[in-house]
């Protein structure tokens, strides 16, 4: 009987999979496999929340699969070697795996095509990087015509979605090595892990949050998002059955306020896929800035700001409550990091590179493509960015964005009893009124760290220099 591999890396699913898919349809059996990878592993920029979620999703995956016969064989060290190893312990003559797009993802698999026939396949995306280009074979660098070219491609239906197997024949007695216990948190994630909860979400949010998503998905306030990005990262959840959600969506909406949030949301989903393409077609992103112009930027660094800005203690409100979330459930909001990267680089003048590695060591959706095009978006450095003048004001954002400030008041408890007027300005409240709220400025609660005016200044100084160079 001929053995394949399904060498497992992000897509943690039975369901859509279009490289077990492939594996299947060439192999008599098929043998699950997913190494971990010692080079990632110990990794300073993973992050245990990411790991623990990951540890989970694989701990489900091999549930699902032992239900139908299978079971995940778990390998540590070198993928190249382990790979190669496992082939000749299984004679497996085929090797599938979902294509990835990262310059350590290529390279990796490069080497292990060198000594094994590795079959990549599409599933990471719904159309690949090389598939959405210009007329002139060039890969785009703003998302608009990019996005325009992307609806253009024949876009997926509902019957192109692949049914999980219903059984997958295993070779029994195949070495294989216990998941690593997870890494303890201090409190549990508010992501359970595996596809049966990724589409569960998926529905839920399709159901009750699709129709206001267009008004709704910038408010911090309001639960107005999916929260799928974490399975999306992971693949427990395919980029191709999300976007038919949208468009079937779309396709069935009674009211204008349903089609305009479907429309929003599959926009969300091409911009992921954007970013994936830049990572692709521009490996260096995640080393320098994707602007020529803004790649000697005279960043000031200052160590003690940026341990404000981490710890949640900058004095501005909507930045502390998003820096507090991060650290205490491994999510934030996306106005929320736009906000706090704004901050970072623009208000601090931080190197949005020390804000894009301490995202990736605690977002449990930490992804290298997202993280990295979200980042350089704020600094006015990267592809389609914001215009480099484009400076967030903290106070009206936190306005705007929180109205009543619940969203500060669930992160920053020493400002709940503040009212909504002081609530993203509270050193404006008079004295007497702090000592009744029992948040003294500068006692229960920093002073702002900038002043945001003159901080503004400053960085449009410090980057027209670095554009008239």
């Amino acid at each position: 009987m001929k053995v394949a591999l399904w060498w497992i890396r992000r897509d943690l699913r039975l369901a859509d999979n279009q490289a077990l898919h492939a594996a299947l349809s060439r192999a008599g059996a098929v043998v699950p496999v997913f190494v971990l990878d010692e080079s990632l592993w110990a990794s300073p920029y993973v992050g245990e929340k990411r790991l623990a979620f990951l540890v989970a999703g694989l701990s489900d995956l091999d549930g699902a699969l032992r239900a139908r016969g299978s079971y995940l064989v778990v390998r540590h060290g070198q993928p190249v070697e382990e790979i190669i190893r496992l082939c000749r312990e299984t004679g497996a003559e085929d090797v599938f795996a979902e294509a990835d797009v990262s310059p350590y993802a290529r390279k990796r698999d490069a080497r292990v095509s060198e000594s094994v026939p590795l079959h990549l396949i599409r599933g990471l995306t719904v159309f690949s990087p090389d598939a959405v280009l210009k007329n002139d074979g060039t890969p785009y660098t703003v998302f608009t015509p990019y996005s325009r070219r992307w609806q253009a491609l024949p876009l997926p239906v509902m019957g192109d979605l692949l049914p999980p197997p219903d059984s997958i024949s295993t070779p029994s007695g195949i070495a294989t090595l216990s998941l690593p216990a997870a890494p303890a948190l201090p409190s549990p994630l508010s992501f359970p892990a595996g596809e049966v909860e990724a589409r569960r979400r998926l529905k839920h949010f399709v159901a009750t949050a699709m129709c206001a998503y267009a008004s709704d998905r910038e408010r911090m306030d309001l639960e107005g998002t999916s929260k799928i990005s974490p399975y999306l990262r992971f693949g427990m959840i395919s980029a191709r059955e999300a976007v038919i959600a949208a468009l079937q969506a779309r396709e069935e909406a009674r009211l204008c306020d349903q089609a305009k949030g479907a429309d929003t949301w599959l926009n969300e989903l091409i911009w992921r896929e954007f970013y994936l393409s830049i990572l692709y077609h521009f490996p260096d992103v995640r080393k320098e800035s994707f602007r020529a112009n803004l790649q000697n930027i005279e960043w000031s660094n200052d160590e003690d700001d940026f341990q404000a800005w981490q710890e949640g203690q900058t004095g501005y409100p909507i930045v502390d409550a998003a820096m507090r979330q991060l650290k205490t459930t491994g999510w934030m909001h996306n106005r929320a990091r736009m906000i706090v990267a704004s901050f970072l680089t623009k208000d601090l003048l931080i190197d949005w590179r020390w804000g894009e590695r301490h995202f990736m060591r605690h977002l449990v959706d930490g992804d290298p493509s997202a993280n990295n095009g979200g980042w350089q978006w704020a600094a006015g450095t990267g592809a389609d960015a914001a215009p480099y003048f484009r400076i967030f004001n903290p106070v009206l954002q936190g306005e705007k964005y929180d109205p009543e400030g619940a969203y500060v008041r669930r992160y920053v408890p020493e400002l709940r009893a503040l009212p909504a007027r002081y609530i993203h300005r509270p050193w404006s409240m008079p004295e007497p009124f702090q000592k009744q709220a029992a948040c003294v400025i500068g006692v229960d609660y920093p002073a702002p760290i900038v002043d945001h005016r003159w901080a503004r200044q400053r960085t449009l100084e410090v980057y027209k220099r670095a554009r008239d160079v």
